[in-house]
């Protein structure tokens, strides 16, 4: 009776009587077959985009048979494919990590079905006879465990929504580099959360500040301090003069405010007997308040009265009252002398006129010579520029002359 082949392995069985003296050769060549099937390895160079059929021999060493097929580097086109012979009940183990593209790479029996790898690792599969069927880790079932696990193995798309919670984060895990920018939002930072120690440094010195001019910028931040230049201190007198008076007035403040009254302009005097001379004009007066920038220095004058008109023997006209100012600041001019008796009969002296840059009140109206008279009396009494009254009525006689005016100047240096 002849020998016969195993079903899976192509083993060859012997019959009784059979093979005398060649026995042990027939034995010794079934056991490297076994050994091949349980424990050899092969390199298998694939036809990309045709068919590699793997081959089981009776009796005899084949490719199909090795338990471990590796594929030669290669890159895979679409319809590479790789057969095992049909019937044969096996387990393989695949390595495809020289193959380019293996989901271009079908592995299966030659009449049936089988897999295409998804990536570039090693499969385990078995063939049932029919179809080559790939071994996944659900199939095997038990526990995973790390070291199943390659280095960067698990990416995103095998973490299910939800499936982090606190509880597998570590302590310290997460860091700068893994949180996006604008990330953390008003709502994730707990109440009192945020101290000092969270805050940066700004361009502010650490300290105490007096008078001090701040900035702040939209988050509340102090950006810019420093002492003695915001607000306003206590405002100190740097000029109070009676006309006639010059000199210079200095600050090192950053506000001032000055009451001020020109020279009064002085009475016509009358040139023969009746009541026909006329007063001079008021010198006005005017209160300013402005900005000034330290250090400040300006030259200022006081204007005098205007000297009193003379008699009808000298014919002398009545003089203006002097200009009273602060140079750059402002300017106050005198009231004009009173006429003299003439034909027709002439009004009195004009007033005086103030500038307007930071003035904050003025009395230099025609109907200025009353309450001038109010108005200094209320801020500094007995300096005024008040105007010069005429000769006496009914005969002839001198005008009076203009009172002088006056200065009083303050800026913000006291504390």
């Amino acid at each position: 009776m002849a020998s016969s082949y195993s079903t899976d392995l192509k083993l060859e069985l012997m019959a009784t009587g059979e093979n005398a003296g060649t026995w042990g050769d027939k034995t010794n060549t079934n056991l490297n077959l076994v050994q091949q099937a349980i424990a050899g390895f092969e390199q298998i160079t694939l036809s990309a985009g045709g068919t590699t059929a793997l081959v089981m021999s009776d009796g005899a060493l084949s490719n199909a048979r090795n338990l471990v097929i590796k594929f030669a580097t290669i890159t895979a086109t679409s319809g590479t494919i790789c057969t095992i012979p049909d019937s044969i009940e096996k387990f393989y183990i695949f390595d495809v990590t020289g193959v380019t593209n293996p989901t271009n790479l079908t592995i299966k029996t030659a009449s049936g079905t089988g897999f295409s790898p998804d990536a570039q690792k090693i499969y385990a599969a078995y063939s049932d006879g029919t179809n080559l069927n790939e071994v996944s880790l659900d199939t095997l079932g038990g526990t995973i465990g790390t070291a199943q696990i390659a280095d960067d193995a698990v990416t995103n798309a095998k973490i299910a929504d939800d499936a982090i919670r606190a509880a597998q984060i570590s302590d310290n895990a997460v860091i700068t580099a893994v949180i996006n920018d604008d990330a953390v939002t008003q709502a994730k930072i707990a109440d009192d959360a945020v101290g000092p120690d969270q805050l940066i440094n700004t361009a502010v010195t650490a300290g105490s500040y007096t008078s001090a001019s701040i900035t702040v910028d939209a988050q509340g931040r102090l950006t810019a301090a420093s002492s003695g230049t915001g607000g306003a201190g206590a405002f100190m007198p740097q000029v109070f003069a009676q006309g006639p008076a010059s000199g210079t007035a200095t600050s090192n403040g950053s506000k001032y405010i000055a009451y001020a009254a020109a020279g009064g302009g002085g009475g016509g005097g009358n040139n023969f007997t009746g009541d026909g001379a006329r007063e001079g004009g008021s010198g006005p007066f005017a209160v300013y308040q402005g900005d000034i920038s330290a250090p400040f220095s300006q030259p200022y004058a006081v204007g005098d009265g205007g000297k009193g008109g003379g008699s009808a023997n000298n014919h002398q006209g009545a003089g203006q009252g002097g200009t009273t100012e602060i140079a750059n600041l402002f300017n106050i001019t005198g009231g004009n002398g009173g006429k003299q008796m003439v034909q027709p009969m002439i009004g009195p002296g004009t007033n005086g006129a103030s500038s307007s840059t930071d003035r904050i009140y003025n009395d230099d109206t025609d109907n200025s010579r009353v309450s001038q008279k109010a108005s200094n009396t209320v801020f500094v009494p007995s300096l005024s520029g008040q105007f010069g009254d005429h000769g006496p009525n009914g005969q002839y006689g001198t005008g009076q002359a203009g009172q002088e005016g006056f200065l009083a100047f303050f800026d913000n240096t006291g504390t």
